[in-house]
């Protein structure tokens, strides 16, 4: 049933029939990703749909949809540092700082944000990064970077970006013995992880996660909860609100990295 389901989520048409709910001069419209959010009524599979605290405010809690969650979970539900850890997160984009949010809400000591562009680093502050690497300001690998400032390495890293060489790093720069590393974005198809066996015969442990291992039905509403005890705090991660008819503006935010979520209000 769920391969079904994320089959013909990603055909664009529901499980029941193989057809759109949606057409325009009589050609269909197509489901995207399974919710047509773009649209002002829609129709999903049960499958698609959480219930949510009722008090929750949905120009707020929408962000947990895809991007936040994902890198919430990939720290809480899969990396799981221990109080007064070090955790290492690669990618200071929404789902990067959605992770260190999550290392922040663990308890982490030290939360080192790893990123090329420096413009991130001083809004990573307020999600609880305490130090700062550019690859781009050392000439050795940055695995050996982070290894020379914790002593070994990070107890915990977080890899958000999707590049595989930041992959093998987040890998690479995890402490013999216990380090684990935890890899959250999509690379390319034609990619190759590459590192040595030896760091796994050192006890390195390298895991993946899809949508921050939570199950949108059951576990979505408990981040809302988390959202409404003030533990998790999401309103730092929207930059910037639009109207559906500038709906462009918020791919072009997107696209330049000038913002981390935009709220698109369809009665605006």
């Amino acid at each position: 049933m769920c391969d079904l389901l994320r089959i013909n989520t990603d055909r664009g048409v529901m499980l029941s029939d193989n057809k759109s709910r949606f057409s325009i001069n009589g050609k269909p419209v197509y489901h995207f990703v399974g919710t047509s959010t773009f649209s002002e009524y829609t129709v999903v599979h049960v499958g698609c749909v959480a219930k949510i605290n009722p008090a929750a405010p949905l120009d707020k809690v929408c962000v947990l949809s895809c991007g936040i969650s994902t890198g919430l979970g990939a720290t809480l539900n899969v990396a799981k540092p221990p109080k007064g850890s070090s955790v290492a997160i690669f990618g200071l984009g929404a789902v990067g700082l959605a992770a260190a949010e999550g290392a922040r809400i663990a308890g982490a000591a030290r939360i080192i944000g790893i990123d090329l562009n420096p413009k991130r680093f001083n809004e990573a502050k307020k999600f609880g990064v305490t130090e700062f690497v550019n690859p781009k300001d050392h000439d050795k690998p940055v695995q050996e970077v982070i290894a020379e400032m914790t002593d070994g390495g990070v107890d915990r890293s977080v890899e958000c970006t999707g590049n595989v060489n930041a992959m093998i790093s987040a890998f690479e720069c995890v402490h013999d013995g216990w380090g684990v590393a935890v890899l959250v974005g999509v690379p390319n198809k034609d990619d190759s992880f590459k590192t040595h066996p030896v760091n796994l015969l050192n006890e390195r442990t390298l895991k993946g996660t899809f949508f921050g291992n939570y199950k949108p039905r059951s576990d979505l509403p408990s981040v809302v909860e988390k959202y409404m005890n003030k533990e998790l705090e999401l309103e730092k991660f929207i930059t910037h609100e639009v109207p559906f008819a500038e709906i462009n503006k918020a791919f072009e935010y997107m696209l330049s990295g000038d913002g981390l979520r935009c709220i698109i209000r369809m009665d605006a």
